[in-house]
């Protein structure tokens, strides 16, 4: 593991205190000199302090603040947040090209600043980088799933019927309702034993969502992706996944083949106001 390396230039240090108040978990002090570590065990190396100071003093984990984005000026408007939020829609149609491989790392090292339950960031991506291999992915699951089928071993309920649905739509129809034809496929898991594995996932794949609007890339929940994968719990492991990791979901993205013109009007949002309840 990285060591702490906190370190302060005093030469830019004005002593304002800022780090110490914002450190979540109060191992920042400062007492006759600049700030120090008194804690480093208890640090969660969350970077607060990197991000707080004023004067770009501070250095921890061995990151340059200089190296850091400045925030001001560089934020986008809201108004133009909220046409990004309203304006994303689920791609179920796709260009039939892979999209390139240091394209897909930068939206990952961008989603991977998502946050994270006591700031353990642990979520790992697990990406399907290449539409062949994708397609490998499909045939080995709609596989399984047909002879999970024969069987009469499919899931009950809506998950049985959906999985059934995707065999029948493939054997008959050549037609991939599991991936929707996208190029790329994304699984995010975590430790089981991080504080909230599953809430860390999804998070994750919210922020790589929007990223991925932003620079104009589709993007599915991928729930029958999620199914299947429960179905045929082995897959988990020829994917690479780790054996002690909680799956969170999946997604396919990828270059859309549908181009939308407009937000939708939803709302008024669904709001429980708490009044007097205490």
């Amino acid at each position: 593991m990285t060591r702490i390396q906190f370190q302060v230039d005093d030469q830019r240090c004005i002593l304002c205190g800022e780090c110490a108040l914002d450190c979540p978990m109060g191992v920042i002090v400062i007492d006759d000199g600049p700030p120090r570590m008194a804690n480093e065990a208890g640090c969660i190396r969350c970077q607060h302090c990197l991000a707080v100071c004023p004067t770009a003093a501070i250095s921890i984990l061995g990151k340059n603040p200089d190296d850091s984005i400045l925030l001001a000026g560089n934020l986008p408007e809201p108004e133009r947040l909220a046409t990004l939020i309203k304006g994303r829609r689920t791609v179920r149609r796709y260009r039939d090209q892979d999209l390139a491989p240091e394209r897909i790392d930068e939206l990952l090292n961008i989603a991977c600043h998502a946050p994270t339950g006591v700031n353990a960031a642990s979520v790992l991506f697990t990406v399907v980088r290449e539409r062949a291999e994708l397609h490998r992915l499909r045939d080995y699951l709609i596989g399984r799933l047909a002879e999970l089928q024969a069987a009469g071993k499919l899931p009950g309920g809506l998950a049985g019927n959906y999985l059934g649905w995707v065999v029948k739509a493939w054997q008959e129809h050549g037609q991939d309702i599991m991936f929707r034809g996208a190029p790329h496929l994304l699984i995010t898991s975590a430790p089981a034993a991080a504080p909230c594995p599953a809430q860390d996932t999804i998070i994750a794949l919210t922020t790589f969502q929007l990223i991925a609007q932003a620079h104009g890339i589709g993007t599915v929940w991928d729930g029958i992706c999620m199914m299947a994968l429960a179905a045929c719990p082995e897959t988990a492991a020829r994917l690479g996944i780790p054996a002690d990791h909680a799956l969170g979901y999946t997604m396919a993205f990828g270059e859309p083949a549908v181009e939308y013109h407009r937000a939708v009007q939803r709302g008024p949002a669904l709001v429980n106001v708490v009044k007097g309840a205490f």
